[in-house]
């Protein structure tokens, strides 16, 4: 269980570093507006709409996840490669951003077309890693703790705290972290590419998967999300 913490803590600290900042980094980075002006409002419209493939994506990856992982035996590597591939796509805003401030040294107001369909794709296949944060953790904490005869409810209360408290540390701390390296997004995105490397090879080398003789409990999407 403490593994399991670890890993989903690390895990949210990633997530909440990109998702609390998302449309600002379209509005900001990618558009290169400021707050207020119309290219800004321009990058934030276009961001809703890569959320929106977002909530699409969550939903398809949901369902995946029910029927390929039943009795959440292997969910630590579906986990793990999951947080890897968070942390890959938090790389990525880095190589989206210069693309962008490239075409504004050009001239060119607001980004190209391949730079906005790069921004938007990101932004709905990180819904794929979301998806699977909202449910293998939670299966994982209430075999475990069946397993070992401990309460799901402590179990999952528990958990919870590992997801709420790296989002009051992210809400606290990226402001000045961003605003120490010139005040854009990417640091804190750096930060959480980090965090999520470290969450996925924690998941693939210390989490144990559960066994056949193990309680077998359902995956469901954590009522708290």
């Amino acid at each position: 269980m403490w593994i399991l913490l670890l890993v989903t803590a690390l895990g949210s600290l990633a997530r909440f570093a990109f998702l609390l900042y998302d449309t600002d980094w379209m509005g900001r980075e990618v558009y290169g507006g400021a707050v207020g002006e119309k290219l800004y409002d321009a990058g934030v419209h276009e961001g809703s709409l890569g959320l929106m493939l977002n909530s699409a994506a969550v939903g398809v990856m949901s369902l995946a996840v029910i029927f390929r992982v039943r009795d959440v035996r292997g969910g630590n590597w579906i986990w793990g490669g999951s947080n890897i591939f968070l942390a890959v796509c938090l790389a990525m805003t880095v190589w989206i951003s210069k693309a962008a401030e490239s075409t504004r040294r050009r001239g060119e107001v607001g980004p190209n077309g391949g730079v906005k369909a790069a921004a938007i794709t990101l932004l709905a296949v990180l819904g794929f890693p979301e998806a699977i944060s909202f449910t293998i953790p939670y299966a994982l904490a209430a075999t475990y703790s069946t397993t070992a005869g401990l309460g799901q409810g402590l179990s999952m209360g528990v958990l919870n705290m590992a997801v709420v408290i790296p989002q009051l540390l992210v809400s606290l701390t990226s402001g000045p972290w961003d605003e120490l390296f010139g005040g854009g997004n990417l640091p804190s995105f750096v930060v959480g590419a980090i965090a999520a490397l470290i969450s996925g090879v924690f998941a693939l080398t210390l989490l144990p998967s559960p066994r056949p003789g193990d309680a077998q409990v359902k995956i469901a999407v954590s009522a708290s999300h």
